[in-house]
């Protein structure tokens, strides 16, 4: 348990759902902030002078203060270790861990599914390119081809056990259901398993309180 009042800035988006599933998955104590993307409350003049990105998730620890939900996980996980969530123990660990969360977030969170929003939900900023959707998806099962293959009969992306290259890609593969994309079945199984995870569902419940009526 944390002696710092942590707070946790964003709500609504996989992004946000990140450092509070890891909060939840380490039994930290923290102040959740739900405000959300494109609502004006990333702009108002309190939240810009914490965070001059205007973006969520953003973490408040004491004095620290960081943006990105990677950077957010990770600096969770390292600060606050806990058995439930494994921390890379050696150089080799580390660099795989890597490798596993510059793929999710480059290939799939970034290129493919942001890619998707930006041209679907966010049409009217972006503007709609049922196209480059239709392209987009093509290209992102071409990674599923490769999660497939890499997870059939492992609950883990990693030999280590569930980290934070896991919180990274469930959090993908809930966007991507989301968006209907075709994931396959080894993909599903491994996402259901994690899925039944207690810190997973609470933290669910945190961060999208509009599908989940409020519930804490």
């Amino acid at each position: 348990m944390s002696d710092n009042k942590i707070e946790i800035w964003g709500a609504e988006t996989a992004r946000t759902f990140r450092p509070i599933w890891m909060a939840e998955e380490l039994g930290l104590a923290y102040r959740h902030q739900p405000i959300e993307p494109r609502t004006g409350e990333t702009q108002t003049e309190s939240y810009t002078a914490l965070n001059r990105k205007q973006k969520v998730p953003f973490l408040v620890d004491g004095d620290m203060r960081v943006s990105e939900s990677l950077a957010i996980c990770r600096y969770l996980a390292q600060r606050y270790p806990n058995a439930a969530v494994h921390v890379p123990q050696n150089l080799l660990e580390q660099t795989k861990e890597d490798e596993w969360c510059c793929y999710i977030y480059g290939e799939i969170d970034e290129t493919a599914l942001y890619v998707m929003r930006r041209h679907g939900d966010l049409a009217e900023i972006y503007g709609a390119a049922p196209n480059v959707i239709e392209a987009t998806k093509a290209y992102l099962a071409r990674h599923m081809d490769v999660l497939a293959h890499h997870l059939e009969g492992r609950t883990a992306l990693m030999d280590m056990g569930f980290g934070l290259a896991d919180i990274m890609l469930v959090s993908c593969l809930d966007w991507a259901v989301f968006y209907q994309v075709d994931v396959p079945p080894s993909v599903i199984a491994y996402r259901d398993h994690i899925a039944e995870r207690p810190a997973y569902k609470k933290a669910m419940a945190v961060n999208y309180p509009k599908l989940f009526g409020g519930a804490a």
